[in-house]
């Protein structure tokens, strides 16, 4: 991936060319079938704009996975423990409430993988470690039970296959850590 460029133009550029990304993954349902041209000539700029910033799509999607696993990590400065995972929950949650019309698009489609791959796993480790200590019998199988049906409900969320809200999601995560790990 390209070196990101400080100054507030080469932000902007960036985040146009993430939701064009957005936009096409949503539209085309596939990461293969989104292009560099297809990206360059919906948000009218040049390829060497884009060449710029990113080296492929593929950046992109890199990118806007980085964003969100910046979002964790920060939270995760606080230290793993008991007391501070209902904070941690209420960021991921937070993040994707002030973003949300990205990750409905992004989620949308047939790709959602992508992004949940090292989310999954930054999760589980901070879990885990919040975990750290407590006599549980089959913590792994727990823990990733728990995350597991957290994501899948975030996917169905985003692609409106629930009626829950994301406040409903995040009330129902709190409920579910406390009856399964306290």
């Amino acid at each position: 991936m390209k070196v990101k460029l400080k100054n507030s133009s080469s932000k902007k550029t960036r985040d146009k060319i993430k939701l064009a990304f957005a936009t096409l993954l949503n539209e085309k349902k596939e990461l293969n079938k989104v292009s560099v041209t297809d990206i360059v000539k919906l948000i009218d700029i040049t390829r060497a704009s884009f060449y710029t910033h990113y080296d492929n799509i593929y950046d992109v999607a890199k990118d806007i996975e980085n964003d969100t696993l910046n979002i964790l990590y920060n939270n995760i400065n606080e230290g793993a423990n008991i007391s501070n995972i209902d904070n941690f929950f209420n960021e991921i949650i937070e993040y994707l409430k002030q973003n949300e019309n990205m990750y409905r698009m992004l989620l949308s489609s047939n790709d959602p993988l992508i992004y949940t791959i090292e989310l999954h796993k930054v999760i589980t480790q901070t879990v885990k470690e919040a975990l750290n200590g407590k006599n549980i019998e089959d913590l792994d199988l727990n823990v990733s039970l728990f995350i597991d049906g957290c994501m899948a409900i975030i996917i169905k969320y985003f692609r409106n296959n629930v009626t829950y809200t994301l406040e409903d999601i995040n009330n129902f995560m709190h409920k579910t850590f406390k009856k399964l790990f306290y």
